[in-house]
């Protein structure tokens, strides 16, 4: 399975990973915050991952990896 990984002390909640996601399914925002007061996203439902990497291009703080799946 591909797999999505959020540093969410590093996440700032532009959220942009989020609106570029061509599956809208894959992060959800956390319910609680980060270290720097953020609501960090998180990788929720993985079975949709089509591991294109957009969510990893857009982050403007470099908090996101894919793993695709071999």
């Amino acid at each position: 399975m591909n797999r999505v990984t959020v540093d969410r002390e590093m996440c700032k909640e532009c959220e942009y990973c989020m609106q570029f996601c061509p599956k809208k399914t894959i992060l959800k925002k956390s319910e609680t915050v980060n270290k720097m007061g953020y609501y960090a996203v998180h990788a929720a439902d993985m079975t949709d991952c089509i591991a294109c990497g957009i969510c990893a291009n857009v982050c403007p703080e470099g908090a996101i990896t894919v793993e695709k799946d071999v």
